[in-house]
């Protein structure tokens, strides 16, 4: 279980395909304090740490993991958000994320406003997950609040900080990025559907 408030940002440093895996080695800061089998998100994805040397460890996302999120288009030298799981009674800054990637999105828009920047992103209908205005969304790991929400698409304003802290600051146009739609959302949009 994550909050989607991002602790660092991470730097891939090597990539290799294990068959149809991937095996992922990041350059963190963190990495002192990890431990083989500890769930770290990254890009808002739950992969578990197999191997820590130094200040770089590994973790390995499966064939369906590559398929369904945007993993499989990193590069070395690209950066990642960075989060380790929740600890139990520790406050809650951002919102319920399971780490576990419902679908990816497009940017289609990046519009500078006064004291912030607003991305917009399309996403694909036929999965049935919805946005509610002003609710909770995680794009890339990162907790954020969906304003202009619509049916395949929708915005979210990032404040300088964030720009400066995670991968939004290097965001474009055209890029896959990973949606977690809302926990409680979800099972609200499930119960509909199976009373209708």
């Amino acid at each position: 279980m994550f909050t989607g408030i991002i602790e660092e940002l991470g730097v891939v440093t090597a990539l290799e395909k294990n068959g149809g895996n991937l095996n992922i080695t990041v350059k963190a800061g963190m990495t002192k304090e990890l431990k083989i089998d500890q769930s770290v998100a990254h890009n808002g994805i739950c992969l578990t740490v197999v191997d820590i040397k130094d200040d770089e460890y590994t973790v390995t996302a499966i064939d369906e993991t590559l398929n369904k999120t945007n993993l499989g288009n990193l590069k070395v030298g690209d950066s990642v958000n960075l989060e380790r799981g929740m600890k139990v009674g520790a406050r809650l800054d951002g919102h319920i994320v399971q780490g576990h990637v419902d679908q990816t999105a497009t940017c289609t828009r990046i519009d500078n406003k006064e004291g912030s920047r607003e991305f917009t992103f399309e996403y694909d209908p036929e999965f049935q997950n919805v946005t509610i205005e002003k609710g909770s969304i995680t794009i890339n790991g990162v907790s954020l609040t969906v304003v202009n929400s619509q049916k395949s698409h929708f915005s979210v304003a990032i404040i300088p900080y964030t720009l400066a802290h995670t991968t939004f600051g290097s965001l474009q146009k055209g890029d896959r990025v990973n949606l977690e739609f809302d926990v409680i959302g979800k099972y609200v949009q499930r119960l509909m559907n199976s009373n209708s």
